[in-house]
């Protein structure tokens, strides 16, 4: 046991009769432990929580235009034209052919950014045109029902609590001055439904965003059969591999019309870039950290220097080198313990709030990867102890007692 042992007291004496030098380096740790510990906990937490929504879109199959031309394909080839930034209606037809081998759901969708207008106050949001008849099959309504004119909409739950939407408000699209070609006159929608809370998805982004029907789309902001990205709700999950393949080989053979996106690349590839930032922060907590091992390997430094005759005392009766070492070490372990605590406990709650305030739920907080930061501080305390350990328990008895 630790507590009894009289090299533990020897130690707790040891940082009571240097409490201001051992208090300073117990706070550097509680600086260092809270940097890297609230930064670690809120990127695992973002990753986990990304991760867990994209999943349950995950028999989502994405197809855009390839507008940029190369790599855009997952079999390769050409470039397409620059001018192609649509999905156009033989490539529809393409991809329904593909598709209608197995239960699968084509969902073309139409989908721009514009400006709004809800009494008075402007904004902007993302407006989508699509069949009404498939978004039963997409989203649940919450509040209201589907609309029965053609300018009825549906709005996300976030972009209604914005404005105060509810079902029977007007939004006004578009810009009420057009100045040029780009800008989109000006025209009044109802909301008939509020849309229930989505979160983040590959496939629809609804919360902040207005559905109408794709009639009432096309004849305000696009043109017909001009697809901003169609997507196919695969049956079977096992099947999409193949989809994938086949819908590949139909529209890139010659050269790269399309992109081909499910909702694993996606989210390979925000876990990667959440991963890069968290990295790329934690390494900044990691230099205080960094600091308060120095500052811990500093004091146990300074305290067998000052306590050379006492460990040649020790050492002259008998005392085994085993026995310094773990004295040494218990010092360690104390400003270890006492900084790495208190810096845990400050980490805990801070992560907690900042979990919650920049992510908005703290559903995979108390997981391993969220709380594996915690005892960090402790292992790198002793870490920092281990050589003026080493050290002390390798003086001469006899020049220790020399020494003055």
């Amino acid at each position: 046991m630790i507590f009894g042992d009289i090299f533990f007291d020897l130690s707790v004496r040891n940082v009571r009769l240097n409490f201001l030098r051992s208090l300073l380096a117990a706070i550097g740790i509680v600086i260092g432990v809270v940097a890297i510990t609230s930064i670690g906990i809120m990127g695992a937490n973002m990753t986990l929580s990304i991760t867990a929504e994209l999943s349950e879109s995950g028999n989502v199959i994405m197809i855009s235009p390839d507008s940029g031309g190369g790599g855009g394909g997952m079999m390769g080839g050409g470039g397409s034209d620059d001018e192609d930034e649509y999905i156009d209606k033989t490539q529809l037809r393409k991809i329904e052919q593909v598709a209608a081998i197995g239960d699968n759901l084509v969902v073309p969708l139409y989908t721009t950014s514009e400006n709004i207008e809800v009494g008075g106050e402007e904004g902007r949001a993302t407006i989508y045109g699509i069949d009404m008849t498939l978004v039963p099959d997409l989203v649940d309504i919450e509040e209201g029902s589907m609309p029965l004119s053609t300018s009825g909409v549906l709005v996300g739950s976030s972009l209604a609590e914005r404005y105060d939407l509810v079902v029977g408000s007007r939004i006004k699209i578009g810009d009420e001055d057009v100045e040029d070609d780009d800008d989109v006159p000006q025209f009044t929608v109802r909301v008939t439904g509020i849309l229930e809370e989505k979160g983040m998805s590959s496939d629809l982004s609804t919360d902040n965003a207005i559905i109408m029907d794709e009639d009432l789309y096309t004849a305000h902001l696009g043109s017909e059969y001009e697809y901003d990205q169609v997507n196919i709700i695969a049956g079977d999950i096992y099947d999409i591999e193949e989809l994938e393949d086949d819908l590949d080989y139909a529209l890139n053979y010659r050269e790269d019309e399309v992109r081909i996106q499910d909702s694993v690349s996606m989210i390979d590839t925000i876990s990667e870039t959440v991963g890069t930032m968290t990295s790329f922060m934690s390494a900044i907590g990691a230099i205080s950290l960094l600091v308060a091992a120095v500052s811990i390997f500093n004091v146990m430094m300074m305290s067998v220097t000052e306590r050379i005759k006492e460990i040649g005392i020790l050492r002259s009766i008998g005392t085994r080198r085993s026995e310094i070492r773990k004295m040494s070490l218990y010092e360690s372990l104390i400003l270890g313990v006492v900084g790495a605590g208190i810096g845990a406990v400050a980490s805990f709650i801070g992560g907690y709030i900042l979990t919650y305030g920049m992510i908005g739920t703290t559903d995979y907080f108390f997981t391993f990867s969220s709380l594996m930061y915690v005892p960090l501080g402790i292992v790198i305390c002793v870490l920092s102890g281990v050589y003026p350990a080493y050290r002390a328990s390798c003086l001469d008895p006899i020049e220790a007692l020399r020494s003055e």
